[in-house]
């Protein structure tokens, strides 16, 4: 099989030499052909100058540099639709991900699998990263409805086809996982080795996660919708119960003239009610503006390296120069 590893960037000009190197070694004895796409997520360092010289130098490496800071999510999708050959495979840049466990996950890829997820043997992260990246996933398997999502990782092998489902992915908020999950379910994950970070610390923290995980369930799910109305159904049973107490006290005699308590319980409850619908709403609206307003899930601003020129298959990408048109134009 050809296999393209997609690869997003940011701050690591002394991994990418490293991982180069050891993609190499690794993939010849898994792939009839390769290429490496590195995607410069708008990288503040000298990234993209370390990407640049890469693929001059080696000719299955491409570069692929962002106008700006997009996040994870959407560079990989930038090289995803850049990627030509039959399987993509997603890593990270900080060698987390070992390029010596991709042949597993391209075992794994068989006729009746589509797409593979590399999940650790043990968690790499600290025990609050590793809850609250639990808990995202939990979240995406419950409101989103994604199964596996357990298993759910960015070291991940799939088969080229799934890439039509991301072409009406659009706006900044994106989640390939949801997409892919969409796409199929034949789902499979294979325990693989991870490593520590080499260089740095990771960009994910407890509060970015919390963020991600709230701009992918609004942006992808009905959900809080949902609760707002269950929430609604709640507080009207309450206050219907709040209702006969206070009639019954009434008819009981035992009322006083002023009833402060009960009214200022009930203005609490119903106002606290109302705005947390008038938020959840908001954010649905807000993502409807922002949606409107065009904004691109990227912009690529220049490349280096020819598509598929390790093997001889030289592709343009389409989706990519008509998404780096529209960000342009707008």
């Amino acid at each position: 099989m050809f296999v393209s590893v997609v690869v997003p960037c940011y701050r690591s000009a002394r991994t990418l030499p490293s991982l180069i190197d050891r993609l190499a070694a690794a993939l010849p004895a898994a792939a009839i052909g390769y290429e490496v796409v590195l995607v410069v997520d708008g990288s503040p360092d000298d990234t993209w100058e370390v990407a640049a010289e890469l693929a001059r130098d080696h000719p299955e490496v491409r570069a692929i540099r962002l106008a700006r800071n997009y996040g994870q999510h959407n560079a990989t999708i930038a090289g995803v639709r850049a990627a030509v050959h039959d399987v993509i495979v997603t890593m990270d840049d900080d060698l987390q991900h070992p390029p010596e466990e991709i042949p597993r996950l391209l075992a794994a890829l068989t006729d009746e699998v589509d797409l593979v997820y590399g999940h650790p043997r043990e968690e790499e992260h600290g025990i609050l990263r590793n809850l609250s990246s639990q808990l995202f996933k939990l979240g995406l398997s419950g409101p989103l409805g994604a199964r596996d999502a357990r298993s759910l990782s960015a070291f991940r092998a799939f088969r080229a086809f799934l890439r039509s489902g991301l072409d009406d992915v659009t706006g900044p908020f994106v989640c390939i996982d949801v997409v892919l999950s969409w796409c199929t379910r034949r789902v499979q994950d294979v325990e693989v080795h991870m490593d520590q970070r080499s260089e740095g610390r990771s960009g994910y923290t407890l509060r970015t996660l919390l963020r991600q995980a709230v701009n992918v369930v609004v942006a992808y799910s009905s959900t809080p919708l949902r609760i707002v109305s269950y929430l609604g159904l709640l507080a009207g049973g309450f206050g219907a119960c709040l209702l006969g107490l206070v009639l019954w006290s009434y008819f009981a005699g035992h009322t006083s003239v002023a009833g402060f308590t009960s009214i200022a319980s009930m203005i609490a409850l119903f106002s606290s009610a109302q705005m947390l619908g008038i938020g959840v709403l908001g954010e649905y609206l807000g993502r409807l503006h922002s949606g409107g307003m065009g904004r691109p899930t990227y912009v690529v601003r220049t490349e280096v390296g020819a598509a598929g020129a390790s093997t001889g298959q030289v592709r343009i990408p389409e989706v990519v120069s008509q998404r780096s048109q529209e960000g342009w134009m707008a």
